[in-house]
């Protein structure tokens, strides 16, 4: 078989955990490890006809090569950490965790899946962690791995996340994590767990934060893995909120990728994930769009209809546990934004996040009359929260209809919504620190006192950097 054509079988088999001297089984008590490893290594041929086509090694394609750092901080899962930071990286790029398979290894998720090949094209850094136990399945069972800073592999990740932060420069407003299967569960579960620390992530055929969750020491959870667990929106959200009480920043975007003939992780956790994370986001679960760009794809966004939607979800039909296929791992970093393009034909539609506060630019009660000053409220993915920042700087809502503006150049001066005219009152920069700076007076989008109830006021004022002038839009 040609080098550029490898794969890695992925399974869930039981393991003894060497990173504490006890054994965690990685099944069921009522499922057999036979039952296990048959049922999942049912789903190998499909997946190898996948990672046929993830191309060859990044290797091949640069100079940079991938590099173990062997001491990164807290690492109470015993994981083993590889970075690649391609020859052409920014003095701050960019981070992208990259989780792998059950039986894969961090360096085999280098070699047989795009994201390094990426990585060179666009300048970022990725981070690669190692489960280092037999059968090479992360931890998101145990009660530790379920909560911020618990201790297990979501804590020994958040080290790594730390340690390319601190050493290399990196930039803390963009990191972001994707993963498949065993990779794809550690992907909610970070996201849920470190919402601080977490931009955005890509889940290729996973489960909702909390479904594989046991108390009996065991890593599988099989009423799980065979979609017979099922909450409401409301009780999906509360465990992800209940794993870092009192956070009450802002939330990660989500993608979601399944195959609807997923013969290992059902395909009713899809669904089940976007119940979750549309409730945690706080968007509707009606989608605002569903297309199908690919043949046999169907992609919903919730939200938000551009590229960096809160939440994206793409079904993929007849597929089974065999994701990510060619391209997909492409999609999964426009929707980081990691390709440079902000989203469709070079704008970013989406809410703009007040980070002070959690809440979003809104304009009251769906007003588009000139002079409607906008405020701060609960985020609803509302079209009056629905802001697209165009390549001409401006940030426009209602699909365009009216733009965000400045109604004066001192401090204090109001940020209302006008007809689109192109002054520099109506274009924004938005800097490396959050803040969005009024092209024409240079002041700041500001909450007005600092507030964090829905209907302050947004108004212009001195920069100070203050979380009651950073924003992030999408």
């Amino acid at each position: 078989m040609e080098a550029s054509k490898r794969f890695t079988t992925w399974s869930f088999p039981a393991a003894p955990d060497s990173r504490k001297g006890t054994v965690m089984s990685r099944k069921s008590p009522k499922r057999s490890v036979t039952d296990v490893l048959t049922a999942l290594l049912t789903a190998v041929s499909s997946l190898i006809a996948a990672l046929v086509l993830t191309g060859t090694s990044a290797a091949t394609a640069s100079a940079a090569s991938l590099t173990e750092v062997t001491d990164f901080g807290s690492n109470p899962g015993n994981l083993r950490m590889y970075v690649y930071r391609p020859d052409n990286a920014p003095a701050r790029p960019a981070v992208l965790v990259a989780v792998h398979y059950c039986t894969g290894t961090a360096p085999a998720f280098h070699a047989n899946t795009q994201f390094a090949r990426l990585a060179d094209q666009y300048g970022f850094v990725v981070v690669y962690p190692d489960a280092n136990v037999s059968g090479q399945c992360f931890d998101v069972s145990s009660p530790q791995a379920l909560r911020h800073d618990g201790g297990s592999d979501p804590t020994s990740i958040a080290s790594m996340v730390r340690y390319t932060l601190r050493n290399m420069n990196a930039d803390p407003a963009r990191v972001y994590v994707t993963g498949a299967s065993s990779g794809a569960m550690t992907t909610n579960v970070l996201l849920g767990d470190y919402p601080d620390l977490f931009k955005a992530g890509a889940a290729f055929m996973g489960v909702p934060f909390g479904c594989f969750a046991t108390t009996d020491g065991s890593g599988w959870n099989s009423a799980c893995s065979t979609g017979r667990i099922t909450k409401t929106p409301q009780e999906w959200g509360d465990l992800v909120r209940n794993a870092y009480p009192g956070y009450a920043g802002p939330r990660p975007r989500m993608q979601l990728w399944h195959g609807t003939e997923d013969e290992a992780l059902d395909y009713v956790n899809f669904g089940e994930e976007i119940k979750q994370w549309t409730h945690v986001l706080g968007v509707s679960q009606t989608p605002v769009l569903t297309d199908s760009p690919q043949p046999g794809w169907t992609r919903t966004r919730y939200g938000s209809a551009g590229t960096q939607a809160p939440v994206e979800a793409i079904s993929i039909q007849g597929a089974g546990h065999s994701l990510p296929a060619d391209g997909m791992a492409a999609r999964a970093i426009a929707f980081f934004g990691l390709d440079g393009s902000g989203g469709d034909g070079g704008t970013t539609t989406g809410p703009v996040h007040a980070i002070g506060s959690g809440k979003c630019l809104d304009v009251p009660g769906f007003s588009q009359s000139n002079g409607t000053r906008t405020q701060i409220w609960d985020c609803s993915g509302g079209a009056n929260q629905t802001w697209t920042s165009t390549s001409t700087k401006q940030l426009t809502v209602y699909g365009g209809a009216k733009c965000l503006d400045a109604t004066g150049t001192t401090a204090g001066a109001g940020v209302a919504i006008w007809d689109c005219n192109g002054g520099t009152n109506q274009q924004w920069d938005h800097n490396a620190d959050g803040t969005l700076t009024s092209v024409r007076s240079g002041l700041c989008l500001d909450v007005t006192g600092a507030s964090t109830a829905s209907g302050a006021r947004v108004q212009l004022w001195d920069c100070h950097g203050g979380s009651n002038q950073q924003w992030r839009l999408g």
